[in-house]
């Protein structure tokens, strides 16, 4: 369990052998993408750490929101993005 960004927020990735019985063995499900300064970077170190490609750096429009998501080697899948709307966000909350 790691806490993590701005407001601390708990991350848990858990290991396969504890799903319950019957669940689905590849990865799926929803993603959650979580925030990061620098993108390209974070998916190298992702992938260095033993994480496999699920989606490519992805740009979404023109507005600067970019995805990408590995699955790490417990079989959980983790989005990571660039999103000037959150910097936006996170500035006008600090501005208070």
């Amino acid at each position: 369990m790691a806490r993590i960004g701005d407001y601390q927020a708990e991350l848990g990735i858990i290991d396969r052998k504890f799903a319950p019985p019957g669940a689905a063995t590849g990865p799926g499900g929803a993603v959650m993408h979580w925030y990061v300064d620098d993108l390209d970077a974070t998916v190298e170190r992702l992938l260095a750490m033993g994480a496999t490609e699920y989606q490519p750096i992805t740009p979404h429009g023109d507005e600067g929101f970019i995805t990408a998501a590995v699955v790490d080697p417990f079989g959980n899948v983790l989005g990571v993005m660039k999103n000037p709307h959150y910097l936006e966000v996170l500035a006008s909350l600090k501005a208070t």
